[in-house]
């Protein structure tokens, strides 16, 4: 398979600065080959066409990464994209970001053990252990 598609959740309000830096790194410094796209809305959208559009985004791709950042009680969008990859079955897991830590807010619906620190060979192992779950599962 070619390198694992993966989406990027992220709070657009405050870690768009980690967003272009996870995103500008993951494909020379990860250990587990993957791309991410950057799918972000170029201009603003209604919510009924946001949300269409972010479905078919996360649909299209084998995973998902939500970049933990310290103010995501307020990210009501991430925990959109959230219940968007359950629903069509993309495994997910996040990355703390822009100082977040084990101690910070968590958006709905991502748990704690599935959120790892900003290591490469961290990234690439959960990258590797979302290719084995939900709808990459090997049939």
């Amino acid at each position: 398979m070619a390198d694992p598609r993966a989406f990027l959740s992220f709070d657009f309000d405050h870690n768009v600065t980690e967003k272009n830096l996870f995103a500008g790194q993951a494909a020379k410094d990860s250990p587990t080959p993957f791309t991410v796209q950057d799918w972000s809305s170029k201009q603003t959208l209604n919510q009924d066409e946001w949300e269409k559009l972010v479905k078919a985004k996360i649909n299209n791709c084998h995973l998902m990464i939500v970049l933990v950042g310290k103010y995501m009680a307020t990210a009501a969008g991430v925990a959109k994209e959230i219940k968007m990859a359950q629903a069509h079955e993309v495994p997910f897991f996040g990355v703390y970001a822009g100082g977040a830590d084990e101690y910070s807010t968590l958006p709905a619906g991502l748990a704690r053990n599935r959120v790892v620190n900003w290591t490469w060979r961290g990234v690439g192992n959960a990258v590797d252990q979302m290719m084995t779950e939900d709808k990459n599962k090997k049939k």
